[in-house]
């Protein structure tokens, strides 16, 4: 590991432990074990620091999103993607990128830090709004509107359908980081939430069956 990405990890760990505003530019170089001006080569600052991890921690996930067969950035791709993926490749795909963002240490320890420091530094909440609110409610309602713009899924609102979608996965994010031996039934949970959500918004055949029956109950009276 190179020295800017030692600076990276260890004021990561820094501010995961100590709380962002208890931590200085001398106490990550102290533990990276160099000097504070050496440090400065690299960032000029720590809020440079702290958004070099924001952007780290946004490429590992695209990394991790290719691996997956994904693109992770280009919701326009995405949605071609979900577009020709059967509900079991989806279930798949949902647990692999759910244990990801449990379990990929750089991206648990940010989690950590934003949760706890959004109560004491509103920049710091503005960070945890975007990166856990703003950002995934904006990408995933894009992908979902563009599936339900091509008759992929039924639905006469979008931002509600990607609320469905994504805040019970957050939840269970959560209730992991808190409890870990929950993890085995978040994932059966998971993919319960899954398969639901399908047939919900009638991705399945059997979700559209089920959707024109209830629309001739409706207006059979």
């Amino acid at each position: 590991m190179d020295t800017r990405h030692r600076i990276l990890d260890e004021a990561l760990t820094l501010f995961s432990e100590k709380g962002y505003a208890n931590v200085f530019v001398a106490d990550i170089a102290e533990r990276v074990g160099i000097k504070a001006p050496s440090l400065y080569k690299h960032f000029k600052n720590k809020q440079a620091i702290f958004d070099a991890i924001i952007e780290e921690m946004n490429l590992r996930f695209l990394e991790e999103a290719g691996t997956l067969r994904i693109n992770g950035a280009d919701a326009v791709r995405d949605a071609e993607i979900y577009r020709h993926t059967s509900e079991e490749q989806l279930i798949t795909l949902g647990k692999n990128m759910f244990l990801y963002f449990l379990h990929d240490d750089y991206t648990r320890r940010l989690r950590k830090m934003l949760t706890i420091e959004q109560f004491h530094d509103s920049k710091l909440a503005d960070a945890y709004m975007k990166q856990y609110v703003d950002d995934p409610l904006s990408y995933q309602g894009m992908l979902l509107g563009l599936v339900v713009s091509s008759g992929g899924l039924q639905t006469d609102n979008v931002d509600i359908m990607t609320l469905h979608f994504y805040a019970p996965i957050y939840m269970l994010i959560t209730i992991c980081d808190r409890e870990p031996k929950r993890e085995a039934d978040a994932l059966n949970t998971l993919e319960a939430h899954i398969r639901q959500f399908n047939r919900l918004y009638a991705r399945t055949d059997e979700g559209k069956t089920k959707r024109r029956n209830l629309s001739r109950v409706v207006i059979d009276g």
